[in-house]
């Protein structure tokens, strides 16, 4: 009879810290990476919002994020949670909108969340459905006073830094266009170049080395977002293991080494808003 009733009691009270506590316990996490650099950058990596009016303790979050006082401030997309957020988005986003900053878009910023079979995620990257088209221009002109990367680069001086930005648009749903992006990189110097993308699939992390990325930073994994414990991913929803889910990880393309940090996010989609031993974030990152 216990037996029974534990094989009941545990599962449901996991759904229910996963749905009630996990989905809004937002961390800021710390990361570092030595690169040589004479002067060191701050750089606050945000992804995976998936936004919608009434999400009041992400807000207050986000807002906080601003005290930080990175020297950029890098979204790797899915930034809105459904039709007509657009604004509500923007507004969540505004102080950090003040600081400098870049961004490319993910599949969420182009057409609204549908249901789908959360067992699916375990056997295969999630497929096209027909979905409600989202306003990505208007969230764009929003967002205008950051880079806008999706295929395309920017040249800026950071503090004293020569930085090149180069972005891709979302990989999941096959908007990258390598051409395009290189065609937009001019050839003056830079002391370091950062790479943005939202799904890191292999191809995407490989052109960006290619280009010249000593880092990338990318989102869409929400870190397994349904985990076990430890935090182990069962899925990355494209073709990066599971080891990679989230955090920093070292790559080699044809003798290009690249550092990825993935974001595990700080959103869900409205169709699985739960969080199991992997809560929702924001990183920091210390770039030496």
């Amino acid at each position: 009879m216990y037996f029974l009733l534990a094989l009941v009691a545990i599962p449901l009270a996991l759904f229910s810290y996963a749905v009630f506590i996990g989905r809004t316990n937002f961390q800021l996490r710390t990361a570092k990476i030595e690169l040589g650099l004479e002067k060191p950058i701050r750089i606050l990596h945000i992804s995976d919002l998936h936004f919608r009016a009434g999400q009041r303790k992400k807000v207050r979050f986000l807002q906080k994020l601003s005290s930080l006082s990175p020297d950029l401030v890098v979204n790797t997309g899915d930034n809105l949670g459904g039709v007509g957020q657009e604004e509500a988005t923007a507004r969540a986003l505004e102080p950090l909108l003040n600081l400098p900053g870049a961004f490319v878009f993910g599949g969420n910023d182009y057409r609204g969340p549908v249901f789908k079979n959360p067992f699916g995620y375990l056997t295969k990257p999630s497929g096209k459905k027909s979905s409600p088209r989202l306003d990505s221009e208007k969230l764009a002109e929003l967002m205008s006073g950051w880079s806008n990367l999706n295929n395309s680069s920017e040249s800026i001086d950071l503090g004293g830094i020569s930085l090149r930005l180069i972005g891709l648009d979302d990989p999941h749903e096959q908007y990258d266009n390598p051409r395009k992006l290189q065609k937009s990189i001019k050839k003056d110097k830079a002391e370091l170049t950062i790479g943005v993308v939202h799904a890191p699939y292999h191809r995407a992390i490989q052109e960006l080395a290619l280009q010249g990325a000593q880092v990338v930073l990318a989102g869409h994994t929400h870190g397994g977002q349904v985990c076990l414990p430890g935090g182990k991913a069962l899925t990355t929803n494209c073709d990066l293991p599971v080891e990679y889910a989230k955090g920093i990880s070292s790559w080699i393309f044809d003798g290009q080494s690249v550092e990825l940090h993935v974001s595990a996010g700080l959103g869900t989609s409205i169709y699985a808003p739960l969080r199991l031993f992997c809560p929702p974030e924001a990183t920091l990152i210390e770039i030496h």
